[in-house]
Protein backbone atom coordinates (compact mmCIF):
# COMPACT_ATOMS: atom_id res chain seq x y z
CA UNK A 1 0.00 0.00 0.00
CA UNK A 2 1.24 3.55 -0.95
CA UNK A 3 1.72 5.91 1.82
CA UNK A 4 1.94 9.68 1.36
CA UNK A 5 4.89 11.26 2.27
CA UNK A 6 4.45 14.32 4.24
CA UNK A 7 6.85 17.44 3.79
CA UNK A 8 6.97 21.20 4.61
CA UNK A 9 4.98 23.35 2.17
CA UNK A 10 6.71 26.70 0.93
CA UNK A 11 5.07 28.85 2.60
CA UNK A 12 6.26 27.07 5.92
CA UNK A 13 9.70 26.40 5.11
CA UNK A 14 9.37 30.45 3.84
CA UNK A 15 8.42 31.60 7.84
CA UNK A 16 11.07 29.52 8.82
CA UNK A 17 13.94 31.48 6.86
CA UNK A 18 12.10 34.58 8.00
CA UNK A 19 12.65 33.55 11.39
CA UNK A 20 15.92 32.57 11.28
CA UNK A 21 16.68 36.16 9.10
CA UNK A 22 14.95 37.98 12.35
CA UNK A 23 17.07 36.13 15.15
CA UNK A 24 20.19 36.63 13.07
CA UNK A 25 19.25 40.41 12.83
CA UNK A 26 18.57 40.76 16.22
CA UNK A 27 22.04 38.76 17.42
CA UNK A 28 24.16 41.13 15.27
CA UNK A 29 21.97 44.60 16.27
CA UNK A 30 22.83 43.48 19.97
CA UNK A 31 26.33 43.25 19.23
CA UNK A 32 26.60 46.55 17.76
CA UNK A 33 25.07 48.15 20.76
CA UNK A 34 27.49 46.44 23.01
CA UNK A 35 30.25 47.85 20.64
CA UNK A 36 28.57 51.06 20.68
CA UNK A 37 28.23 51.08 24.51
CA UNK A 38 32.03 50.26 25.28
CA UNK A 39 33.26 53.02 22.59
CA UNK A 40 30.75 55.60 24.68
CA UNK A 41 32.44 54.53 28.09
CA UNK A 42 35.87 54.45 26.18
CA UNK A 43 35.08 58.23 24.78
CA UNK A 44 33.53 59.22 28.46
CA UNK A 45 36.81 58.50 30.36
CA UNK A 46 38.73 60.60 27.67
CA UNK A 47 35.87 63.31 28.05
CA UNK A 48 35.68 62.98 31.95
CA UNK A 49 39.56 63.20 33.09
CA UNK A 50 39.49 67.16 32.28
CA UNK A 51 36.26 67.60 34.16
CA UNK A 52 37.91 66.31 37.13
CA UNK A 53 40.73 68.55 36.73
CA UNK A 54 38.72 71.89 36.46
CA UNK A 55 36.77 70.80 39.05
CA UNK A 56 39.44 70.65 41.57
CA UNK A 57 41.42 73.38 39.91
CA UNK A 58 38.28 75.48 40.83
CA UNK A 59 37.34 74.50 44.23
CA UNK A 60 41.14 74.54 45.43
CA UNK A 61 43.12 76.57 42.91
CA UNK A 62 45.71 73.88 42.62
CA UNK A 63 45.91 70.90 39.83
CA UNK A 64 45.17 67.53 41.70
CA UNK A 65 48.23 65.30 41.95
CA UNK A 66 50.54 68.72 42.00
CA UNK A 67 48.74 69.87 44.52
CA UNK A 68 50.93 70.90 47.74
CA UNK A 69 48.44 71.48 49.86
CA UNK A 70 46.67 68.15 49.36
CA UNK A 71 46.97 67.44 52.88
CA UNK A 72 45.02 70.31 54.13
CA UNK A 73 42.87 70.81 50.92
CA UNK A 74 41.53 67.06 50.75
CA UNK A 75 42.87 65.18 53.80
CA UNK A 76 45.27 63.41 52.01
CA UNK A 77 48.50 62.05 53.88
CA UNK A 78 51.59 64.85 54.33
CA UNK A 79 53.76 62.40 52.00
CA UNK A 80 50.84 62.27 49.44
CA UNK A 81 51.60 66.08 48.11
CA UNK A 82 52.89 67.66 44.86
CA UNK A 83 55.33 69.79 44.68
CA UNK A 84 53.06 72.90 43.17
CA UNK A 85 54.92 73.72 40.37
CA UNK A 86 51.76 73.43 37.57
CA UNK A 87 53.36 70.27 36.36
CA UNK A 88 51.93 66.78 36.69
CA UNK A 89 55.23 65.05 37.36
CA UNK A 90 55.52 60.88 36.46
CA UNK A 91 54.35 59.32 32.97
CA UNK A 92 50.50 57.90 32.72
CA UNK A 93 50.55 54.79 33.14
CA UNK A 94 53.08 55.37 36.42
CA UNK A 95 52.91 52.71 39.13
CA UNK A 96 55.36 54.79 41.89
CA UNK A 97 53.32 56.17 44.34
CA UNK A 98 55.45 59.11 44.67
CA UNK A 99 54.55 60.54 41.35
CA UNK A 100 51.79 63.04 40.39
CA UNK A 101 50.48 61.52 38.03
CA UNK A 102 49.56 58.51 40.41
CA UNK A 103 48.70 60.61 42.98
CA UNK A 104 46.65 62.88 40.64
CA UNK A 105 43.51 59.70 41.63
CA UNK A 106 44.11 59.94 45.07
CA UNK A 107 43.82 63.89 44.98
CA UNK A 108 40.69 64.05 42.58
CA UNK A 109 39.06 60.97 44.52
CA UNK A 110 39.01 62.87 47.77
CA UNK A 111 37.39 65.13 46.57
CA UNK A 112 34.46 63.58 45.67
CA UNK A 113 34.70 63.86 41.86
CA UNK A 114 35.59 60.86 41.10
CA UNK A 115 35.16 57.52 42.42
CA UNK A 116 37.43 54.71 43.26
CA UNK A 117 39.88 54.04 46.10
CA UNK A 118 41.94 56.62 48.03
CA UNK A 119 44.79 54.19 49.41
CA UNK A 120 47.56 54.74 46.99
CA UNK A 121 48.45 50.89 47.61
CA UNK A 122 44.74 49.43 46.90
CA UNK A 123 45.29 46.82 44.33
CA UNK A 124 42.21 48.29 42.85
CA UNK A 125 43.79 51.95 42.55
CA UNK A 126 44.89 52.13 39.23
CA UNK A 127 41.38 52.98 37.20
CA UNK A 128 40.71 50.90 34.49
CA UNK A 129 38.55 51.16 30.76
CA UNK A 130 35.91 49.48 29.27
CA UNK A 131 38.16 47.02 27.78
CA UNK A 132 39.98 46.66 30.85
CA UNK A 133 43.28 48.34 30.65
CA UNK A 134 44.94 51.60 32.23
CA UNK A 135 43.79 54.52 32.04
CA UNK A 136 46.27 57.65 33.26
CA UNK A 137 47.31 61.16 32.60
CA UNK A 138 50.69 63.23 32.27
CA UNK A 139 51.36 66.96 31.76
CA UNK A 140 51.47 67.51 27.92
CA UNK A 141 54.48 68.72 25.71
CA UNK A 142 55.57 69.86 22.28
CA UNK A 143 58.46 68.28 21.97
CA UNK A 144 57.96 65.27 19.61
CA UNK A 145 60.52 63.05 20.97
CA UNK A 146 59.37 62.96 24.31
CA UNK A 147 55.09 63.05 23.64
CA UNK A 148 53.29 59.53 24.80
CA UNK A 149 52.31 58.95 20.67
CA UNK A 150 53.88 61.03 18.08
CA UNK A 151 53.26 61.18 13.85
CA UNK A 152 56.47 59.91 12.37
CA UNK A 153 55.25 61.38 9.13
CA UNK A 154 57.88 64.82 8.20
CA UNK A 155 58.25 66.40 10.69
CA UNK A 156 57.05 64.47 13.62
CA UNK A 157 54.05 65.72 15.07
CA UNK A 158 53.52 64.94 18.72
CA UNK A 159 50.13 65.21 20.44
CA UNK A 160 49.40 68.79 21.82
CA UNK A 161 47.86 69.70 24.88
CA UNK A 162 48.74 70.91 28.18
CA UNK A 163 47.56 67.67 29.30
CA UNK A 164 47.69 63.74 27.46
CA UNK A 165 44.91 61.48 28.86
CA UNK A 166 45.99 57.67 27.90
CA UNK A 167 44.02 54.53 27.67
CA UNK A 168 45.44 51.11 26.46
CA UNK A 169 44.77 47.19 25.43
CA UNK A 170 41.75 48.84 23.32
CA UNK A 171 40.85 46.61 20.16
CA UNK A 172 41.58 48.01 17.19
CA UNK A 173 37.73 48.14 16.02
CA UNK A 174 36.88 50.47 19.05
CA UNK A 175 39.93 52.39 18.39
CA UNK A 176 38.72 53.33 14.72
CA UNK A 177 35.48 54.12 16.25
CA UNK A 178 37.00 56.03 19.26
CA UNK A 179 38.58 58.71 17.24
CA UNK A 180 35.66 59.38 14.82
CA UNK A 181 34.28 60.16 17.70
CA UNK A 182 36.37 62.56 19.39
CA UNK A 183 38.37 63.51 16.55
CA UNK A 184 39.80 63.61 13.08
CA UNK A 185 38.95 60.05 12.22
CA UNK A 186 42.46 59.58 11.43
CA UNK A 187 44.36 57.75 14.71
CA UNK A 188 47.91 59.22 13.01
CA UNK A 189 47.23 63.11 13.29
CA UNK A 190 44.84 65.66 15.18
CA UNK A 191 44.45 65.44 19.16
CA UNK A 192 44.16 61.34 19.77
CA UNK A 193 46.68 59.09 18.59
CA UNK A 194 46.44 55.52 18.58
CA UNK A 195 49.94 53.02 19.07
CA UNK A 196 50.26 49.44 18.54
CA UNK A 197 50.21 47.61 21.78
CA UNK A 198 49.32 48.30 25.42
CA UNK A 199 52.73 49.04 27.00
CA UNK A 200 54.02 52.66 26.73
CA UNK A 201 56.48 54.32 25.58
CA UNK A 202 57.96 57.49 25.23
CA UNK A 203 57.55 58.71 21.79
CA UNK A 204 55.68 55.56 20.41
CA UNK A 205 54.68 55.92 16.64
CA UNK A 206 51.26 56.54 15.84
CA UNK A 207 49.33 54.41 13.29
CA UNK A 208 47.11 55.49 10.57
CA UNK A 209 43.37 54.65 11.03
CA UNK A 210 44.06 52.45 7.59
CA UNK A 211 46.69 50.12 9.35
CA UNK A 212 44.70 49.59 12.46
CA UNK A 213 44.38 45.62 12.95
CA UNK A 214 40.85 45.12 14.33
CA UNK A 215 42.04 42.15 16.20
CA UNK A 216 45.30 43.55 17.74
CA UNK A 217 44.86 46.04 20.86
CA UNK A 218 46.45 49.75 20.66
CA UNK A 219 47.35 52.27 23.22
CA UNK A 220 45.25 55.45 22.49
CA UNK A 221 46.63 58.94 23.91
CA UNK A 222 44.54 62.37 23.44
CA UNK A 223 45.66 66.07 24.12
CA UNK A 224 43.43 68.20 26.19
Amino acid sequence: MKRNQSGFTLIEIAIVLVIIGLLLGGVLKGQELINSAKVKNLANDFKNIPVFIYGYQDKFKALPGDDKKADTNVGAAAADVGNGNGVIGGNWDSVTTTDESYMFWQHVRLAGLAPGPTALADSDYIPTNAAGGKIGIQSGTNVAASAPIKDLSAPPVAIRGSYIVCSDAILGKFVKQLDTTLDDGNTATGSMMAALGSTYAIGASAVATASIDEALTYTVCMGI
